[in-house]
């Protein structure tokens, strides 16, 4: 199928902490998501799909380029495995978006929600290729709340009032966490209606289900799952509104919708990484492999369950093949051009993925072979088939050692390409992330006289 001609608006919703037994299509008997299970009904779900990292910053980023963190730069933020306000570091403005592609093809871009990819005006999403955004420049945890481990004077020196973005400008400090999955639906439809007959691609990045868990009161009061269902509900709530938008403006046939996630979920506070061992964080399955449901309708096929492995890394040549633009060749790209698997569900995935935790590499797939080879940066040998074995419980390192010696000459490939700090191995093919020459962050500290909604948040739970 010439899938280019067609050239589709494209709304991703990319979630946060979404885990891999959280939604009803993925097992879930707990939480109510009725619009995404009907989605997967429509069209594909993928059972070993994955992000590029088990957790949010490097995940997003390498999402937007088609490249693995350690590739961008973007596998260490000063000793910390994910951005934190006023740092320095960021998407370098060199890199080629996803958005800056699809501009190339005429596209309108916007990004609503969470970005974490840098706070800093020159990270800003802006300046990465959407025309317009609108939400929380990190995690809905770092602004100003409650925590257990440290009084609000010393936690309010490392997280300001948690800023709510417009294009660059804060417009809000502190904003009621339970309405902004409803705000941001609203600047959705502003955008959609907006776009007029140019083909657009929205992200929509919801702050659900991160810690603290926050959603209207409505979901609150109908959830089996206390505030966790009420998350979950909230985003499946955003996929109806933002769908009944695309046939009011007739534009639902010509749209490809993606639902996912930017890692695995912690697997508490009501969360379940479903069948698979691990959680955010770590590089066994439950920390990287997430939900994902694609449809198109008139294109993919209903009712399909692809067990190839995709990646968030494959969205940026997918979506330039879609608009009909080339993916760079002056620099390397990770992504891999898997259009008529995501699309039809048939075909070959990628050959292999790779897991990193931060600058390690600790395992690698291919296949329905696992192997692992670092955890924690404490070295460790374990080799698991994922397709008999998804919760990673029977190690077959010593019944199927010519399995592992195939898979342990793939990571010696891989460490040559990208290095491995547990192994002492350099990168070789590594790009630097950008860098503020004066970095501050982007509210100032707290101030008993700003009129604040809510000055200090209620919930104590973080990360």
């Amino acid at each position: 199928m010439d899938f280019a001609s067609k050239r589709p608006n494209i709304l991703l919703i990319n979630c946060d902490d979404m885990g891999y037994g959280d939604l009803g299509c993925y097992g879930s008997r707990v939480n109510d998501s009725p619009h995404v299970d009907a989605m997967a009904r429509d069209g594909i779900l993928f059972t070993d799909f994955y992000a590029a990292s088990p957790v949010c910053s490097p995940s997003r980023g390498a999402m937007m380029t088609g490249c693995y963190p350690s590739r961008i730069g973007f596998a260490d933020f000063h000793g910390k495995a994910v951005l934190m306000p006023g740092h320095d570091i960021g998407l370098n403005p060199r890199e080629i978006t996803i958005p800056k592609l699809l501009k190339q093809a005429g596209y309108r871009t916007m990004l609503v929600g969470k970005w974490h990819c840098g706070d800093q005006p020159e990270f800003l999403p802006t300046r990465c290729g959407f025309d317009h955004y609108y939400g929380l420049p990190y995690s809905n945890d770092m602004g100003r709340q409650r925590r257990t481990w440290a009084p609000v004077e010393q936690v309010d020196r490392d997280f300001p009032p948690l800023p709510l973005l417009e294009d660059e400008e804060v417009i809000q400090q502190q904003p009621d966490q339970r309405g902004l999955i409803e705000r941001y639906v609203e600047q959705c439809v502003r955008f959609m209606r907006g776009a007029g007959t140019d083909p657009f691609f929205l992200c929509l990045a919801p702050l659900q289900v991160h810690l603290p868990l926050y959603a209207p009161e409505r979901f609150v009061a109908e959830s089996r799952n206390g505030d966790f269902g009420a998350c979950v509900s909230a985003v499946d709530w955003a996929l109806a509104a933002l769908e009944d938008e695309l046939r009011r403006l007739g534009k639902y046939e010509d749209t490809l919708v993606i639902f996912t996630s930017d890692n695995g979920s912690r697997a508490d506070h009501g969360a379940s990484n479903g069948p698979l061992r691990g959680a955010k964080t770590t590089t066994w399955e439950g920390g990287q492999r997430v939900p994902c449901v694609v449809r198109w309708p008139g294109v993919t096929p209903s009712g399909v369950r692809c067990g190839e492995i995709v990646s968030n890394l494959d969205f940026l040549p997918i979506f330039a093949r879609l608009a009909g633009v080339e993916v760079p060749r002056d620099r390397r790209i990770d992504g891999e051009d898997l259009t008529e698997v995501f699309l039809t569900g048939r075909g070959q995935g990628r050959a292999e993925f790779r897991y990193y935790h931060m600058e390690t590499l600790e395992a690698v797939r291919m296949g329905c072979w696992k192997l692992h080879v670092y955890k924690n940066e404490e070295p460790m040998r374990a080799l698991y088939n994922l397709q008999e074995d998804p919760g990673e419980q029977h190690d077959l390192m010593a019944q199927r050692p010519e399995i592992a010696r195939r898979l342990e000459q793939a990571l010696a490939a891989a460490r040559e390409d990208l290095g491995c700090r547990a192994s002492g191995v350099p990168a070789r093919n590594a790009r630097q992330p950008g860098r503020a020459a004066h970095p501050r962050k982007l509210t100032a500290d707290y101030d008993p006289n700003h009129p604040y909604l809510i000055a200090l948040y209620d919930k104590e739970e973080d990360f």
